[in-house]
């Protein structure tokens, strides 16, 4: 025999298309040619695979290789082809079956020695292999993330040779049981002092969906309350806990399988680029927008980040994706994510704090406030104030409520929602906002009366009115009433500092 076609799958984003790895051997002087646009890593593959298969003691063909990485117009990266290629050079040379080639799929770097290495974005690859029925024969150490795919047959292997014995009907591997999942565990929001109304506002948060900023001087809460949020919202569903391993997977972090249902929390630094944040670079890797996919954003200093980068953030919080587009290619990534943003209220940070301390002009605090755009505070939900903390309070003698407490009354008013429209109040858009609110003649008169006294946006309007269908929800009413109105518009009136 002189051809072989053997099964792997490529990495775009968190997709993981099927790539036909076609060997044929022909007559005439030894040569090793690979083409269907490999990068670097995947023509280098070429040295590994021959070092590979004379140490395992195998032969390696002494005639004209032809390596086809189909479909030729989808770029090929990473090291992970080292496996796919080495069996269908073994297979088109008579040193290998193929009768279970075509159930099986491969993905593997391989060491000089033949061992296997791990590879990045094992699980997205697992997910697509089982979609197709497929075995996956994956490294010893990437199979654990694999198994989080459910359906899939992960089989791990240690040695070029452990897959050849499987192929050959020897030694047969076995699959993988599936990862039993632990309850994750947050920081405790009782550890937190005080901040009655930014706790609320965060409890609003977690149940509908919604973004917040917080304001307040240095020592307030602010970071502690931002790093308790994910411990108040309700459990990660199954695909949403699923998208996410497979964005860290993708990325080639280190994901903790016994708690990969843990909800995101990302906090960049604000020197953090546009890149960093949005993703991008050679590869198109994604951004810390995707990395807190189902999850948390935190932005501590907001008005500290870079302009661009804040910009960068208004499409993904509207759509819940962002696209990067490159030269050779367009990668779309998931980017739904909370924004819960911190910051200062002046340039010293202690403006209406009781000592007094702020000398800032009113110039001075309106540069500063005016670094966060229109447009961007225009798409933020709630405005909370978090003021610095009373000694008294610091040492109460009633303990704070619990995450658990709050994560309750959050997951009964989300589980309203899902029985109502089936999504987050924070997704409802148009005729479906108006049917959830059902609101009466006054309520409406209310609110136009307060969309002019403010001046808000259309957009603005729209978050008010999702804002006060999850207050409601947390009261546990059918109906947005004045009291939901009234409160949802309060969160929204510490924007007037910005204008």
């Amino acid at each position: 025999m002189t051809f072989a076609v053997v099964y792997s799958r490529a990495l775009v984003g968190v997709a993981a298309p099927l790539v036909r790895v076609e060997v044929y051997l022909a007559s005439g002087l030894p040569q090793f040619s690979l083409v269907g646009l490999p990068d670097t890593e995947v023509r280098e593959s070429r040295e590994r695979v021959r070092a590979a298969l004379a140490n395992c003691g195998f032969r390696f063909p002494q005639r004209r290789i032809t390596v086809n990485l189909a479909p030729a117009d989808l770029p090929k990266q990473s090291s992970r082809f080292d496996l796919p290629i080495a069996i269908g050079i073994l297979a088109a040379s008579d040193q290998l079956p193929t009768s279970d080639l075509g159930t099986h799929e491969f993905v593997g770097e391989l060491a000089l020695s033949g061992e296997l290495r791990s590879v990045r974005g094992a699980l997205p690859m697992a997910m697509a292999a089982g979609g197709q029925q497929h075995r996956f024969v994956l490294p010893a150490a990437s199979a654990p993330e694999g198994t989080l795919a459910g359906g899939a047959h992960i089989i791990p292997a240690v040695h070029l040779k452990d897959v050849c014995h499987h192929l050959s009907g020897g030694h047969r591997l076995e699959p993988l049981p599936a990862v039993t999942p632990v309850m994750p565990e947050y920081p405790d929001m009782a550890e937190v002092y005080g901040q009655r109304q930014a706790r609320r506002a965060l409890e609003i948060a977690a149940a509908g969906g919604h973004h917040v900023l917080m304001l307040g001087p240095p020592g307030s809460g602010k970071s502690m309350l931002a790093t308790r949020f994910p411990g108040i919202c309700p459990a990660m569903s199954d695909e949403e806990a699923l998208i996410s391993a497979a964005i860290l997977s993708a990325d080639g972090e280190n994901l903790c399988l016994e708690h990969w249902r843990r909800r995101p929390f990302r906090h960049p630094h604000h020197s953090a680029t546009l890149v960093a944040m949005t993703g991008g670079g050679l590869h198109s890797r994604p951004g810390e927008i995707t990395l807190a996919h189902g999850g948390t954003l935190h932005l501590d200093e907001m008005a500290e980040f870079d302009r661009p980068v804040l910009e960068a953030l208004r499409e993904p919080m509207e759509t819940g994706v962002i696209s990067i587009s490159r030269a050779s290619r367009k990668t779309t990534y998931p980017a739904r994510f909370q924004l819960i943003a911190a910051m200062n209220p002046c340039p010293c940070g202690y403006r209406g704090h009781p000592s007094g301390r702020c000398h800032c002009s009113p110039q001075q605090v309106q540069r500063y406030l005016r670094r966060i755009s229109g447009p961007l505070l225009d798409r933020i939900d709630l405005v909370v104030e978090v003021p610095a903390l009373d000694s008294r309070e610091l040492h109460p003698g009633v303990a704070a409520e619990s995450s658990a407490r709050m994560r309750r009354r959050v997951e009964a008013a989300a589980a309203r929602q899902q029985r109502r429209q089936g999504q987050p109040n924070a997704r409802l858009e148009g005729s479906a906002l108006e049917e959830a609110l059902g609101l009466d003649a006054e309520s409406r008169r209310f609110l136009g009366e307060a969309a002019q006294r403010f001046a808000l946006s259309a957009r603005a309007i729209h978050r008010v009115m999702r804002v006060a269908r999850t207050v409601a929800d947390l009261d546990g009413t059918g109906r947005v009433a004045l009291p939901a109105l009234a409160e949802a518009l309060n969160y929204r009136e510490r924007l007037k500092d910005f204008w």
